[in-house]
């Protein structure tokens, strides 16, 4: 069949293979030098517990068949020597089945990491580096013209990535109507580059023409990837002037210079490259694997297709466990306003007024207010990204946050490795705590006044000091234990609540509610420091006492936290406004020091503070 293939196109597929090895490349390379600290066995985040709790089906991949942090190293650096093998071209030295099986296993190992990255590897670029490793395989070798029907995919991939952009942002907020976002973009996006701050003060109208440029770009240009030649080339061409933009603007990862590869294999090199090379008809078990997965794609394009349609556009979203078609789309909201989350340590051994703190420095995402940012993409730093969204809502950290700072408590390296500074060299800190400032870009003037390129404003406190866990000697036991139960819901009243998502519990005494976060369908016990929680509950169990001076634990939102050391005194800190809190005081002798309303016999409440009634059993 002479439609089947396409002579021309010998130098599109070249250069967008070679351009897809190396975001290849890249991506293996985060994934090795950032995996434990995120993922390992010991990380923030680990695989074994992921694996425990998910179904094969639910994220198929071969860490199902064994997990170790070993395996995980062999898996990501045999991806990078894959990369640098597809870079040298060896996969034009092999066989037309060779080359598509050297083709597959980035993908397939790639695929595996993903399946087990949680939230760190949640980003749309994952799924697209995914779909276009997947296609890259039935784009054959040099010794074979490239195929038609799998170019054409490749189109309707970059017409779905830009289209679905443009509509998300026509959908999304006012500002990208008004052509207004880029007055305050520039500043608030996730990753600054360092033109970040000259792009910000660019005049106004200035501005309006970028915003402009990119609803053509994105919602006119993709139509003409499906014109014939030279049409398509000039709408190719027009989307890699935009995201070198893009590029020069700010820090994306590989999403940027991915789409610039898969415009560069619509651009026809004929006029320039001459004449193709002879090449051999590709035999007939490949024209059939080639319209196997033609089909495959268009019925799987069915769910993308419609989201495109729908008022109600889904970003990022994969619908099937193989990330084979997926949506795309960025930006559909923008803020106004930058907050970062600033995380400080202190190595005094009890917290006071004068107590000094120190900051840690990250190596992308805004810190000391005198550097200037940096560029990192095309590697992507996902400790730095999860940071932005975590001064966005504190939600996007519940999973992640708490593991962290007990990271930086313990001064482990892999974790310390992730940072740009380390603010304790020679040891580890005795207490952390992160506050939330408000970031903005200095002017002109006042940059050239105090040096700063940011001028930050001190917002809220995001994370109380939490103080180092005590050594395991001290944390159990023969003596006293305490239980805790809330008596502002019942234990049924509030486990029906859970499982029916976000509920709403009625504090006690004043008669004012306030959310509580999402509770799993069985109130699940949260594992704690000293004991565990029920969510749904409120309730803590069998928490030994260890500390005369430190309260056994707090409970705030459901969740136990351990407290910090309380400065040169017995009694515990109570809750302020605006959370609720519960803390449990030293026990001696069956009696609770430093509480209210407390009997002898050790049985009674008391209510501290903005806090809610708390029924206190004391057991020896």
């Amino acid at each position: 069949m002479e439609w089947f293939t396409a002579d021309g196109y010998w130098l599109s597929r070249l250069i967008f293979q070679r351009a897809l090895a190396v975001v290849y490349l890249v991506a293996f390379l985060s994934a090795a030098l950032q995996f434990r600290a995120l993922i390992g066995e010991r990380g923030m985040l680990p695989v074994p517990e992921l694996l425990r709790r998910t179904p094969w089906r639910a994220a198929p991949g071969l860490f199902r068949l064994h997990y170790s942090d070993r395996l995980f190293a062999a898996v990501a650096w045999g991806g990078c020597a894959v990369s640098v093998a597809l870079i040298a071209g060896l996969d034009g030295l092999l066989p037309l089945w060779g080359g598509m099986l050297l083709w597959a296993l980035p993908w397939v190992l790639y695929l595996s990491i993903v399946q087990v990255g949680q939230v760190w590897y949640g980003f749309g670029w994952e799924s697209l580096l995914l779909e276009t490793g997947f296609l890259a395989i039935f784009l054959g070798t040099g010794d074979t013209a490239a195929p038609v029907l799998v170019l054409w995919l490749l189109r309707w991939l970059l017409f779905r990535l830009e289209f679905g952009a443009g509509l998300i942002k026509m959908r999304g907020d006012a500002c990208w109507r008004r052509l207004t976002c880029l007055d305050f973009h520039h500043e608030t996006q996730p990753m600054p580059g360092p033109l970040s701050w000259f792009f910000h003060h660019l005049p106004r109208p200035v501005h309006r023409v970028e915003v402009a440029a990119n609803h053509v770009t994105q919602l006119l240009v993709p139509f003409l990837l499906f014109a014939p030649q030279p049409v398509a080339s000039a709408a190719a061409g027009l989307m890699v002037l935009t995201q070198l933009w893009l590029v020069l603007s700010g820090n994306f990862a590989w999403l940027n210079w991915l789409t610039i590869a898969l415009a560069l294999s619509v651009i026809d090199w004929t006029p320039l490259a001459g004449p193709p090379p002879v090449q051999a008809a590709p035999p007939l078990w490949y024209e059939v694997v080639v319209f196997a997965v033609t089909a495959l794609v268009l019925a799987l394009s069915y769910r993308p297709a419609r989201n495109l349609l729908s008022r109600r556009q889904a970003m990022n979203r994969s619908y099937d466990p193989l990330h084979l078609v997926n949506t795309y789309g960025a930006f559909g909201s923008i803020s106004r306003m930058r907050l970062e989350v600033v995380v400080e340590g202190s190595a005094d051994p009890v917290m006071h007024e004068g107590t000094e703190w120190r900051e840690y420095g990250f190596r992308g995402k805004p810190g000391d207010p005198r550097r200037l940012p940096r560029l990192f993409a095309p590697y992507h730093l996902r400790l730095d990204w999860m940071m932005w969204f975590a001064a966005l809502s504190p939600a996007y950290a519940r999973s992640w946050f708490g593991p962290f700072v007990d990271r930086l408590l313990e001064g482990d390296r892999d974790t310390l490795r992730l940072l740009g500074h380390n603010p304790f060299p020679d040891g580890t800190p005795r207490h952390v705590r992160a506050r939330v400032f408000r970031y903005r870009f200095t002017g002109l003037r006042e940059l050239r006044t105090t040096g700063c390129w940011w001028h930050r404003t001190y917002v809220r406190e995001f994370l109380r000091p939490v103080s180092r866990p005590l050594p395991p000697e001290r944390r159990a036991g023969d003596g006293p234990r305490v239980a805790l139960e809330s008596l502002g819901v019942s234990r049924c009243r509030a486990g029906c609540a859970a499982r029916r998502g976000r509920p709403r519990i009625r504090r006690a005494g004043s008669g004012r509610t306030w959310p509580r976060p999402r509770c799993s369908a069985a109130a699940r016990a949260c594992r704690a420091a000293r004991g565990s929680v029920r969510r749904g509950a409120f309730r803590v169990r069998s928490v030994p006492v260890s500390s005369p001076r430190t309260p056994l634990c707090r409970v705030t939102q459901g969740v136990a936290d351990p407290p910090a050391p309380m400065p040169g005194r017995d009694r515990p800190e109570w809750g302020r406004d605006g959370d609720i809190s519960v803390a449990v005081a030293p026990v001696r002798g069956g009696t609770a020091a430093g509480l209210p309303t407390v009997s002898q016999d050790g049985r009674g409440t008391f209510v501290g503070p903005s806090m809610a009634s708390v029924r206190l059993s004391l057991t020896k």
